[in-house]
């Protein structure tokens, strides 16, 4: 055999021309996508947007507009419980400050904000710093509360906000 024998050419690649070209495709691609997600979630944030503006308006009437695919919570009552000022079960030397607000379905006597804010107190006295530690912790917290809240309130309360939660 002759060196010209063993000799075979190896196959060349893709072109450069074939190479930018897809890279310019998939780019384009990218940004479409990119653009379109964009679009997506800015219309999912005007709601809210335009909710948060209207209720910073002065003299704006107490309702929240929430739009969970529910039709029947399109103008819920917000109504803002005393603050609760209590010792944790342990370390009994913590204290903790909660601020919160009830999110009604629909105006209701201001005896049942009173009895969930009366349950409420009990059940931030048996807590415990453990469980009040981390994210995660917070988000149990918040949806104890909002469980709570709405069996002592049959169902009325949809949902407790918490404004404010500090520790000393």
């Amino acid at each position: 055999m002759t060196a010209m024998e063993q000799f075979s050419p190896q196959k060349p690649g893709p072109s450069l021309v074939v190479q930018i070209g897809i890279l310019l495709m998939m780019t384009s691609a990218a940004i479409g996508m990119g653009w379109v997600s964009g679009g997506y979630l800015r219309g999912e944030a005007k709601p809210a947007e335009q909710a948060a503006s209207e209720a910073a308006k002065p003299g704006a009437p107490a309702k929240a507009s929430t739009d969970h695919g529910n039709a029947s919570l399109a103008a819920a009552t917000v109504v803002q419980l005393p603050t609760i000022t209590a010792n944790l079960a342990a370390p009994d030397t913590m204290w903790v400050r909660l601020e919160v607000s009830l999110v009604l379905d629909a105006p209701q006597p201001p005896e049942l904000a009173v009895r969930v804010h009366q349950d409420l107190v009990a059940f931030v006295r048996t807590l415990r710093i453990h469980q009040l530690q981390g994210a995660s912790a917070f988000r149990h917290l918040k949806t104890d509360l909002d469980e709570r809240a709405a069996v002592r309130s049959d169902g009325h309360v949809k949902e407790v906000l918490i404004r404010t939660l500090l520790f000393e």
